[in-house]
């Protein structure tokens, strides 16, 4: 798989005073589209955890184009474009569904570490499983 789409409706709560979604929602919506893009290939981040093994964000990124408001529905697709011994990228474009209008695009880098906070090399299941590709 190169890339999954998530499909994501904009709650109330998500907005602000002004009737737009707020900044940092953005990141929860990369998270809940970077686990389901987990889910698609049959990896679960539950099964990582129980071997002790977890996947911090080091660095993340978002670039707004145009706003979302209560009750649109947009589609975040994920990718990886970076695949290293300990980290990888994960990269998203965010569109309005209504009109495919760029909403934003961002990154997160993560690594896989143990319950030292020690990096580890990514799980053999990870590297045979993932496509890495530059962009969609």
């Amino acid at each position: 798989m190169k890339y999954y789409d998530n499909e994501i409706r904009i709650r109330y709560a998500e907005t602000d005073q002004m009737g737009v979604s707020y900044y940092s929602n953005y990141f929860i919506w990369f998270e809940e589209s970077r686990t389901e893009y987990f889910r698609a290939l049959g990896i679960l981040y539950t099964d990582f955890e129980a071997q002790g093994l977890f996947l911090p964000v080091l660095e993340a990124h978002c670039r707004y184009h145009s706003p979302t408001r209560y009750d649109d529905l947009i589609i975040v697709r994920t990718w990886i474009s970076e695949l290293g011994k300990t980290s990888m990228l994960f990269d998203y474009i965010v569109r309005n569904k209504k009109d495919d209008s760029l909403v934003s695009e961002g990154y997160t880098v993560h690594v896989f570490i143990n319950s030292a906070f020690k990096p580890v090399r990514i799980p053999e299941l990870i590297v045979k499983t993932v496509q890495v590709i530059d962009k969609p």
